[in-house]
């Protein structure tokens, strides 16, 4: 039997999964449901402008080399610059 850690700490198991769900679909379920955000967290409350730039493409591999996201890498390194 497979065991989720939840990001409160708490633990199911797929005998807690499959109890929620049938109290769920039988409408007897007394939880809470919560909005979920779908897609990436946002990086900042600041709105988010686009800016284009230009780099010789060496940098870009290097970039892609060192980083799994290439928009992350460079905004760290802006943020390091200023």
């Amino acid at each position: 039997m497979a065991e989720y850690r939840l990001a409160n700490g708490e633990v199911l198991t797929d005998e807690d999964i499959d109890q929620i769900c049938k109290e769920f679909e039988s409408e007897s379920w007394a939880g809470r449901l919560r909005r979920i955000h779908q897609g990436p967290a946002a990086i900042s409350d600041d709105p988010l402008v686009t800016v284009t730039v230009k780099i010789p493409r060496s940098m870009v591999e290097a970039i892609d080399e060192r980083a799994q996201n290439r928009s992350d890498f460079i905004r760290r390194a802006i943020v390091a610059a200023l």
